[in-house]
């Protein structure tokens, strides 16, 4: 059996902007929208031309859950912490940390030399608190 990652799935509080925002800020297209029949959970799957995919998803009353200000905070709650999008050098880190903090990202960590030897990271959050990390995987 053979089994590849295929999308994170991540819960917003209004799928409109959010589908916006995330279209927008990482050139993502919209793949399909969905409503689960019987449920008031309605969703769009977004896709990167390199193959990856998000998926929003939006519930009415979804009650907000702990919103980590960084990586360390987050490895401290159990769950989902972030998605990472990986890069060819470390300037292209640095590029686009620039350019989600221009498209509204939060800054959480800006960029640095990674714990792995020669890498770059950085962190940003999207409009909601949810980190998403950059790295440099060519190191």
């Amino acid at each position: 059996m053979t089994a590849r990652f295929d999308h994170v799935g991540i819960s917003v509080p209004d799928l409109e902007a959010a589908v916006t925002w995330y279209r927008e800020a990482l050139h993502l297209t919209e793949e399909h929208a969905f409503a689960v029949p019987g449920t008031d959970l309605r969703g769009v799957m977004l896709r990167h031309v390199g193959g990856h995919r998000i998926e929003l998803l939006h519930r009415p009353d979804a009650a907000p859950g702990p919103v980590a200000d960084g990586p360390l905070a987050a490895a401290g709650i159990l769950g989902y912490g972030h998605l990472c999008l990986a890069f060819d050098t470390a300037d292209e880190v640095d590029t686009e940390f620039a350019r989600l903090v221009a498209a509204g990202a939060g800054v959480r960590m800006s960029p640095r030399a990674a714990p792995r030897p020669g890498a770059r990271m950085a962190f940003v959050s999207d409009p909601y608190g949810n980190l998403i990390e950059l790295i440099d995987r060519a190191a």
